[in-house]
């Protein structure tokens, strides 16, 4: 090693070189911070130490009697499950842990994991590998396993999955089971793996509004193939499982052909109520008492996960009164043709009772209409048919609904506009009268709101344009006045989203507007108007659909209008759809149906 020839003199330029290093003049002490990027060279090494069994300090033991080495710090680094047995349990002391419950593969396959990092999952060891990730606490491994069998879910498979999902509380697994259980009813119920299905089981899974199913015959017929492939044990549970069939909405030809001649359900007095049920529903639809049918979980028609709602156009105003209908899903962005209406019908009124009911009230087609009908949504294949005639004759009349209830509003006779009120009972399919509104009006918008029906704007008696609006109580019997709109709309278009009363265009007496205004019952209770629309618009369609509101139709004070645009109330803009009706049309009804 060279010496300096002068110490002294060599350590005196040292440390006048660290003088002259600059110091910081921040108040935190200078640091530089070094961190390695991979840990793996050093998993190498330990992987290579525990397989030569260098340093370890544990031997794990499974079921099967075979050893497998490790180092106590590594395993407790990684696993919940083993850091609380070498540091709480008596298992700290030892050398040699038998691990029960778990074969030597699934415990070879996690170690291995924890010293690489490294794991795959196949058809073969996912069954050994899921338990073992349970027990182990190694919970990346067990979601690993989740997505595997997520993604070989098979109409032969499905109900094994879902019950692994159960037993290691996967709950992601467990959704996407029953999902697809759902989803493709008709072929799992094929399988062997339903058949071995408890009753509790097949009553959770024939119960649920969301099987898609080609009709319920399939329901009923999977109900009878279960407890038919182990008929001593099962048939007392028949009338549990008949429960949940939705008996009535099979068809009629279906119940009289396979249903009454089926022994088992002859044989129980119970079920034999569930077929008379079935043909009394039938008989009342036959009846075209529609309305009155009792409500129940077998009369429930079922909504499927992929069910979704659509918006609904009936008649209206073309060149002449128009009696086709259409719907539009914003799904597939695409308008369709409905059912023929049997009574064409413009200047009407049209809602939805009991989600599945549509009517289509009063109007004008060569003569001024008192009539009503409806469309069945549950039926095999919908039609319209009439139902009970109004007390009055009304056209460019207004209709809400409440608590079951239809409420058919002013109107015009065919004399003068009208401030009566009537009501349709559904238990006692009639009409009757209640409480008239204060002013006399026509081509006026409703909406329902808290069970409160407002009366928008609208023509008087002298054909001019009212800014005036109430509101109707059924509690007691009695309407209201509330804040005058910012401009006198006639053929105002009304809807109702996220608890806000829209008024939407309409005509001032000068002028087809395109602006439209709020009013918020819970907070201001005053008129304020928001962004205007694409277009001018009166007499057009309003609804509330997936936090839109979407306007369709009307006329622009030249032409009829086959466009639609929508409202985004979190943006305060208005989009015109892409897609625009098959017919243009004003006075149409417009509502939102399932599908």
């Amino acid at each position: 090693m060279l010496k300096p020839s002068n110490p002294g003199l060599h350590i005196q330029f040292t440390m006048q070189n660290l003088k002259q290093i600059p110091v910081s003049s921040s108040c935190e002490p200078s640091k530089y911070e070094y961190k390695k990027s991979s840990y793996t060279e050093m998993f190498k090494v330990l992987h290579s130490l525990r397989q030569d069994e260098v340093f370890c300090d544990i031997k794990l033991e499974a079921d099967d009697g075979k050893i497998i080495f490790g180092h106590k710090v590594v395993l407790a680094s990684a696993s919940p499950y083993f850091h609380a047995m070498f540091t709480n349990f008596a298992e700290s002391n030892k050398d040699l842990v038998a691990i029960k419950h778990l074969n030597s593969t699934a415990i070879q396959l996690l170690v291995d994991y924890i010293y690489s990092g490294e794991v795959v999952v196949t058809e073969k060891n996912v069954q050994i590998l899921l338990p073992a990730a349970n027990l182990l606490q190694l919970q990346e491994i067990k979601e690993a396993c989740c997505d595997f069998l997520r993604t070989q879910l098979h109409h032969t498979n499905c109900f094994g999955i879902n019950a692994l999902a159960d037993l290691y509380s996967c709950m992601e697994l467990l959704k996407s089971s029953e999902l697809y259980t759902q989803q493709h009813f008709s072929e799992v119920v094929e399988g062997d793996e339903f058949l071995s299905l408890s009753s509790e089981q097949v009553i959770k899974l024939i119960s649920s509004d969301k099987l898609i199913i080609p009709s319920e015959e399939k329901v009923f017929e999977s109900v009878i193939r279960w407890v038919k492939h182990e008929l001593d044990s099962r048939k007392c549970i028949l009338p549990q499982l008949m429960e949940h069939v939705r008996l009535p909405l099979t068809s009629k030809n279906f119940i009289v052909e396979n249903v009454v001649k089926e022994p088992l359900l002859n044989n129980c007095p119970k079920c034999k109520d569930y077929i008379i049920e079935a043909l009394q529903f039938h008989l009342l639809k036959s009846a075209e008492d529609l309305i009155s049918i009792p409500q129940n979980i077998r009369t429930k028609p079922r909504h499927a996960r992929s069910s979704h709602k659509v918006i609904f156009v009936v008649g209206g105003q073309g060149a002449k009164a128009i009696g086709s209908t259409e719907w539009y899903d914003p799904q597939i962005n695409r308008w369709q043709i409905g059912p023929e209406m049997i009574t064409r019908r413009c200047r009407g009124g049209v809602a939805v009772l009991k989600d599945n009911f549509v009517f289509a009230v009063g109007g004008v087609f060569k003569t001024l209409h008192q009539s009503v009908d409806v469309l069945d949504l549950t039926s095999e294949s919908p039609c319209w048919k009439p139902t009970a005639d109004m007390l009055v004759k009304r056209k460019e009349l207004g209709v809400g609904v409440i608590k079951d209830c239809l409420y058919a509003v002013g109107g015009f006779d065919g004399t003068s506009c009208l401030n009566s009120t009537e009501v349709f009972d559904c238990k006692t399919q009639k009409w009757c009268m209640v409480s008239s509104m204060s002013t006399r009006r026509s081509g006026f918008g409703v909406g329902v709101l808290n069970d409160v029906l407002y009366v928008v704007g609208g023509y008087d008696s002298s054909r001019q344009s009212l800014n005036t609006v109430e509101c109707y109580h059924p509690s007691f019997d009695t309407w209201t006045s509330v804040a005058d709109l910012c401009v006198r709309r006639s053929g105002v278009g009304v809807g109702v989203l996220d608890g806000v009363l829209y008024a939407v265009g309409g005509y001032d007496g000068l002028e087809v507007r395109s602006s439209v205004e709020v009013y918020r019952p819970a907070s201001t209770r005053v008129w304020t108007t928001i962004a205007d629309m694409n277009l001018c618009r009166r007499n057009a369609g309003v609804v509330a659909l997936d936090g839109l509101l979407y306007v369709v139709g009307g006329r622009d004070g030249i032409s009829n209008l086959d466009s639609v645009e929508f409202y985004n109330p979190i943006t305060n803009t208005w989009s015109m759809l892409e897609a625009s009706m098959h017919v243009a049309r004003y006075f149409a009804g417009v509502v939102a149906i399932n599908m």
